[in-house]
């Protein structure tokens, strides 16, 4: 395919671009010299690392301390793999243990703490440009030294010998444009004190010719530095094929997603703002909220002592997220949890040894049999609305909140429900639920609102190695127990629980205040009103489906949706095709699909099919699979890069994006502009379906198809 192709061309570049990269960085070695350090350490140092310079970072050598009239920084390290903050040490009977620093038997970690707060200085600076928190690194490169990497605080410690290959393995997490960012910043940050120019190297683009069979074409001229008159032969302080080894590893390393090291200043700050208690980041669809929360994520773990645990409603996010953190900050991945918020209770179930049979068939029976024994005069069933609505009322509005009495059902306000309830009907909804919760006990099984519950219950006791933070994507899908059950972990501590999530985009029944699960904000609330993922064409598309829509916020307060102060890209209008059958509707959108996947830039992978229910997911799959093309369930996919065409129900599409989106399993009255069921059960049904519909439609980030029969 026409893709195929662009990735091959692609794929030659880059690897001729590499291999002048490591031509450039040889002379830049050479350059070295020009480095008038006093200090012989911290000269070997800067010829150390000037291979670097090759590969598109800036050495700056004796720096001032911002803040200080006196004090100067060693070097500082700009690039692809972010901001090396460098500090060198000719320490001797250097120990490291327990995260601590010792020279001899004196504790030394101290004395290191200043570099630290540099490295936090920094960060806070370079958030103005939108340098995420992490891509600025406070190093101690110890004289003479090698085999030595460790971290101690948040400064990590290397020999001499391995400074260079622990700089160069973090691959290009920034382009040329953001180094550009970082680097002007840097340059006022850190003032020259009598320090020579930046070392640098200019690698000219690599002219390829047709390719040939075997071999990928080679620059036409090896690249120049400038002014580059080697000067005195220095000992080689690492071999030329380790500093080629190295260099070509960091070089070659898959280039990270821009969105993971750079965001908007907005969200770099918010990344690393600190709230006295429990907060809430808010904002419409495609503004940014998971992005702030997995790097916040990655700044808890790097500043807290303890675990941080990341969950959310849906089941197969934690994995994506996971997946991601691992690429954006493998440091502290080991320190950050993802899991669904039922995974979670699960195991705090099995760690304090509490028996639960969960087994959702047999409670769907149970509910079943005490349905039918219902009699024909029971409010309920003289009612218009279906068992289905009985059954969310008991699973979201009584198990989910943990109502045990019935005066407290009596009077409950029932945030998030359209239909209003006679006091007679709630006497009945009370003995359903009564008589189902005694069914599930002599079919000795539970439901996943008993997980919760009893979950909640077991944490009275705490865990041995406690939580320093909890982040909740995803937060207005959860129930009222399920916050409170999380709550509980870290209480109302400072940064301990942030709750991410926008209540347009809720899209299971019922709801709740934060107020019921004694949660107080206290003014601890940020709105982001960037659109950062859609085109303008695509979002106000997508908004017509909940134009009209209000929904109880969780803070208490009848709300419409955030519309986005901003939307700074501009796409193609999405496309609507009414088709005449089911199988015309499948054949159009393999075509749809065919079309996007000649565009420059656009792979198998970024194509996301999103359906209403699982039965339409597996049509789709079908109709793929059928033209031989490759797909993956979002049921089972982890967050790893593929060549296959993503296909899953929207709720598992929930904190995903894709450049191009396909809805191949609407009807027509479900995107039109009809008004509203008047019957409270059925309205509330219908704006459900319209804010799933929105959600499909904003997880585009270039192009939108929906197709109709």
């Amino acid at each position: 395919m026409a893709a195929g192709d662009s990735a091959g061309a692609e794929a030659r570049r880059q690897q001729a671009l590499a291999e002048a990269h490591v031509r450039a960085a040889t002379q830049a070695r050479a350059a070295a010299s020009r480095y008038e350090i006093a200090e012989v350490t911290e000269r070997r140092t800067a010829t150390t690392l000037a291979p670097l310079s090759g590969v598109g970072y800036h050495l700056l050598a004796d720096r001032g301390w911002p803040g200080s009239s006196r004090a100067q920084v060693d070097l500082v390290v700009i690039g692809p793999g972010g901001l090396f903050i460098v500090d060198t040490k000719a320490w001797a009977e250097v120990t490291i243990s327990d995260g601590r620093i010792f020279r001899g038997q004196d504790d030394a970690t101290d004395s290191i703490n200043a570099l630290a707060d540099l490295g936090d200085v920094t960060e806070a600076e370079l958030a103005n440009v939108g340098l995420a928190p992490g891509e600025v690194r406070p190093m101690i490169v110890l004289a003479g030294r090698k085999g030595i990497d460790e971290l101690v605080g948040a400064v990590r410690v290397v020999g001499e010998h391995d400074a260079l290959r622990f700089i160069a393995k973090h691959g290009n997490r920034l382009t040329a444009s953001q180094i550009d960012a970082v680097l002007a910043r840097a340059l006022t940050l850190f003032p020259q004190v009598n320090a020579p120019a930046p070392v640098n190297a200019v690698v000219d683009e690599p002219i390829l010719a047709a390719p040939a069979a075997d071999d990928a074409a080679m620059p036409s001229s090896d690249p120049a530095v400038p002014g580059a008159a080697p000067g005195p032969e220095q000992e080689a302080l690492l071999s030329e094929s380790e500093i080629q080894d190295a260099l070509l590893e960091g070089i070659m390393a898959s280039p990270i997603e821009e969105w993971m090291s750079f965001l908007h200043p907005d969200q770099a700050k918010l990344v690393r703002r600190t709230f006295n208690g429990p907060a809430r980041i808010r904002g419409a669809a495609g503004t940014g909220k998971t992005v702030v929360g997995l790097h916040r994520a990655a700044h808890l773990a790097r500043t807290r002592r303890g675990k941080v645990l990341v969950t959310t409603f849906v089941r197969t996010l934690p994995a994506v997220m996971r997946h991601n953190l691992h690429r954006l900050a493998p440091d502290v991945a080991d320190r950050v949890e993802f899991t669904g918020v039922h995974q979670f209770a699960r195991r705090v179930l099995v760690d304090r040894g509490v028996e639960c049979n969960l087994h959702p068939r047999q409670a769907d029976a149970a509910f079943a049999a005490v349905w039918e024994e219902l009699s024909a005069d029971s409010p309920l069933k003289r009612s218009s609305a279906e068992r289905g609505y009985w059954k969310e009322e008991i699973d979201y509005v009584l198990k989910g909140r943990g109502i045990s009495r019935w005066e407290q059902y009596a009077d409950l306000p029932r945030t998030g429900r359209r239909r209003a309830l006679s006091l007679d009907q709630r006497r009945s909804v009370w003995d359903l639920y009564s008589a189902y919760t005694q069914q599930l006990r002599e079919r000795g099984v539970h439901d996943y609102g008993d997980v919760i519950l009893l979950a909640e219950a077991a944490l009275s006791q705490p865990f041995d190695e406690p939580y320093t933070a909890v982040i909740v994507d995803e937060a207005q899908d959860l129930s009222c127990a399920m916050v409170r059950m999380l709550h509980s972990l870290v209480g109302d501590a400072p940064d301990g629980l942030t709750l991410i999530g926008d209540g347009q985009q809720s899209i299971y029944p019922g709801g709740y205040t934060l107020a019921e699960a004694g949660i107080n904000l206290a003014g601890r609330g940020v709105v982001m009103d960037v659109n950062y993922r859609n085109t303008a064409q695509i979002l106000d598309f997508a908004s017509r489906m909940v134009a009209e829509d209000e929904f109880a916020d969780i803070e208490g307060a009848i709300a419409r949706g955030d519309a986005p102060g901003e939307v700074a890209r501009h796409g193609p209008e999405p496309i609507v095709e009414r088709c005449s059958s089911y199988r015309d509707r499948e054949s159009r959108m393999v075509e749809r699909a065919r079309s996007v996947l000649r565009e420059v830039g656009t792979g198998m992978g970024d194509l996301g099919v999103l359906c209403i229910s699982r039965s339409g997911a597996d049509r789709a799959a079908k109709a793929f699979r059928d033209v031989g093309a490759p797909v993956v369930m979002l049921d089972t996919y982890d967050g790893g890069q593929v060549d296959a065409i993503k296909i899953g129900t929207i709720k598992r599409a929930k904190g995903l994006e894709f450049k191009q989106v396909l809805l191949p399993d609407v009807r027509d009255e479900q995107i039109g502009d009809g008004a509203a069921p008047d019957d409270g059960a059925e309205r509330e049904r219908w704006e459900r379906l319209r804010r799933e519909l929105y959600v499909a439609m904003t997880r585009a980030r270039d192009g939108l198809w929906v197709g109709v029969v």
